[in-house]
């Protein structure tokens, strides 16, 4: 269940971690299994011991390509690249990379994170199209930035349609499929959610203000099926400037607490939260001095699956790399440190072109209550260039988001009686059947934008 996950925290054994970090993981595996049957054992240590083989299982799957092999298909995007420079974006942390028995494996999407953070490197790309729709991003969003502030709002309504679609041998027709499709949840930024029609009927609709809302569905299992949703909603995004000089004297308490077993006040981010703030006392500046260092010394990074990160936050801030959930965690945890109120969000990102998974924050400041925090994005202006861009995204958000979770690490409603393939947050769905997990190659989901209207008030 989601609430033991707090055995995350627990060190492993010293032998086990070794042979983890080097990627030897069928001898791990016997170890394991040879400490879990030990009577001397400490219970508590179980649980953590069982979740390092679910890490061992997945890590091969996100880290396959060997040097060799990954030189082969950096040459396909960059022709002229060399060895030496793999090994230089090793070493820098541009390419991420494990052991897998011993030998150096990369992230199977590195190239497209070299691509997306090293502009001398997609200066050299040879596709050309690719780097003029990046361009093309950057225009739209200054684009629908500067409507936002020229009217002090944006307020758009959405119709998309999201589907999972399950094939798997290791299904049996017929067996009962439980499945959870994402809603978007009502309150904050968004003023409405209906679900408009659905493939199937739903065995319950969450309620609108669930932390992590769904569409549910109990199904039997037909080969090929797709179960898929329509759903409306209405965006109303605020334009908001706020001033240190009008910052209230006196400010809540509330989310200042940690959120085992990640967003946890460890010695080393209590130091890094003191070298950044300083002496400043200032609740808005200190928040802005947390974006700042977040958007300027740390860089974007494709991630494996957060399940296979043990403490997010300080693998983000000790490695200054890591993808927008990474960024969101980690601006949330320092605010808290620093006793600024601080909330995760989460969903899709909606462009009505392009729909995506994406993460970022909400933080409190008196008098202007709950403002938001896209790390992701102001670091993505500042490599472009863009103070304006990087300016807006502390305190505001352009109205392309579907959010679907209000809080980080929450139960799904019905809960799930398996481990999700993301116990933290909730985008592309969860399944499983009665009697298992069901593994992410048994089916694949898919969303887009079927309509979207900008409203005129």
């Amino acid at each position: 269940m989601l609430s033991n996950l707090e055995y995350l925290s627990y060190p492993l054994p010293s032998d086990i971690r070794r042979l983890s970090e080097a990627g030897d993981f069928t001898r791990m595996a016997k170890v394991i299994a040879d400490r879990l049957a030990d009577p001397r054992v400490p219970k508590c240590l179980h649980e953590r011991l069982k979740f390092e083989l679910e890490i061992a299982r997945l890590t091969p799957r996100y880290y396959p390509y060997t040097k060799e092999a990954l030189f082969e298909r950096l040459q396909k995007k960059i022709p002229d690249i060399t060895p030496d420079e793999i090994e230089a974006l090793r070493d820098d942390g541009t390419l991420d990379w494990r052991y897998i028995d011993g030998v150096v494996h990369y992230r199977a999407n590195c190239i497209s994170n070299l691509l997306k953070t090293k502009a001398d490197y997609a200066a050299r790309e040879v596709n050309a199209a690719a780097k003029d729709a990046k361009a093309a991003r950057h225009n739209v969003l200054d684009e629908i930035i500067a409507r936002q502030k020229a009217k002090g709002h944006l307020h758009a309504k959405f119709e998309l349609h999201e589907e999972m679609k399950v094939e798997s041998d290791a299904l049996v027709p017929g067996e009962t499929l439980r499945i959870h499709l994402p809603m978007p949840i009502v309150g904050a930024q968004v003023k409405s959610a209906a679900l408009l029609s659905s493939s199937h009927a739903p065995t319950l609709v969450n309620d609108e203000n669930e932390p992590q809302r769904s569409v549910y569905f109990e199904l039997p299992y037909e080969p090929g099926m797709t179960v898929s949703a329509e759903i409306a909603y209405e965006i109303d995004a605020p334009y908001v400037d706020p001033k240190a000089e009008e910052v209230s004297a006196e400010q809540p308490s509330f989310d200042t607490e940690e959120m085992p077993p990640h967003a946890v006040f460890t010695p080393y981010l209590r130091a890094l939260a003191k070298e950044i703030v300083g002496e400043e006392t200032n609740p808005l500046k200190k928040a802005r001095l947390i974006y700042d260092f977040i958007t300027t010394q740390c860089v974007y990074r494709f991630m494996p699956a957060y399940k296979i990160v043990l403490d997010i936050p300080e693998y983000f801030l000790t490695g200054q790399r890591g993808d927008c959930g990474v960024h969101a965690i980690a601006f949330i945890t320092l605010c808290r440190l620093v006793g600024i109120p601080a909330q995760w969000q989460s969903g899709l990102y909606t462009k009505p072109d392009d729909v995506g998974n994406h993460d970022w924050a909400r933080f409190y400041i008196a008098p202007y209550g709950w403002l938001y925090c896209d790390c992701s994005f102001g670091g993505s202006a500042f490599r472009a260039g863009s103070e304006d861009r990087r300016d807006f995204y502390f305190a505001n958000l352009e109205p392309w988001r579907m959010p679907i979770c209000s809080a980080f690490q929450q139960e799904l409603n019905p809960p799930k009686k398996f481990l999700r393939f993301d116990p933290y947050d909730h985008q592309n769905g969860e399944i499983e059947t009665l009697n298992r997990a069901v593994d992410g190659r048994e089916y694949d989901t898919d969303a887009w934008i079927v309509k979207y209207e900008e409203i005129d008030d």
